[in-house]
């Protein structure tokens, strides 16, 4: 069987027919999503360009963090923006890029949260980077936006997901029923569903985290890491 014929149910037809505790996923939901996914197509290949189209490097700015914007940072951003106020279902967003939260003209009441590219610093010397969003509903749909409204613990979640811009580009998502995966092609643009039940390995020979922090670590983290270091016979 060949890869096509096995690879063969896109984002938008998962979204259409998946069912999440036996409910299909909202309209509303899913023209969010498609807007996220398509502009992450978009920003796959920018990111695939890097410094053929002047992409690399200092923005000269920076964000609500203090750190260093990256030109890629501003620019994904600003696709992300673009790519989802259209979306009626959509009633605000929020981005590390952003001091504060931004109301747009659509008349629902889903929230997106987004860092529009996390490690953005590490293209340049080819290491994967990535975006990551988050979905909430509003809670008074009929309120006006507020900052307090993004602030809401993760069981309030409708949808969140990653996608990893490496060898390949990936995306990660979850509508609280389970994880799946989907992969860019980038012929057509569409990312394909290529795995359902994504689960963590019960046991594995790597794992990755920044020593360099080690010092700043909560104790249950460096336990872990610890238990990790010292592995089944420690």
């Amino acid at each position: 069987m060949s890869a096509s014929s096995t690879f063969n149910t896109n984002f938008k037809q998962y979204l259409s027919s998946a069912k999440v505790k036996g409910a299909g996923i909202p309209v509303g939901l899913q023209e969010l999503l498609l807007a996220v996914a398509d502009t992450c197509s978009t920003l796959s290949h920018e990111v695939a360009q890097g410094a053929l189209i002047g992409l690399l490097g200092s923005a000269g700015t920076g964000n609500v963090q203090g750190e260093v914007q990256q030109k890629l940072d501003v620019i994904a951003n600003d696709l992300l923006i673009d790519g989802v106020q259209g979306c009626k279902s959509l009633a605000g967003l929020a981005s590390e890029e952003m001091e504060l939260p931004l109301p747009v003209q659509g008349t629902g009441d889903y929230l997106l949260l987004f860092d529009p590219l996390d490690g953005s610093s590490n293209i340049d010397v080819n290491v994967s980077i990535g975006t990551i969003f988050s979905v909430l509903k509003k809670q008074d749909p009929a309120a006006p936006l507020q900052t307090e409204d993004f602030l809401l613990s993760g069981r309030h979640q409708v949808a969140a997901g990653y996608v990893v811009y490496g060898p390949q580009t990936t995306m990660a998502l979850t509508l609280g029923d389970g994880v799946v995966m989907f992969t860019l092609n980038k012929v057509t643009g569409e990312f394909v569903l290529i795995k359902h039940a994504v689960e963590i390995s019960h046991s594995t020979k790597e794992f990755a985290i920044n020593m360099s922090n080690m010092r700043h670590w909560a104790e249950p983290v460096r336990r872990y890491v610890d238990e990790c270091l010292a592995g089944v016979s420690g």
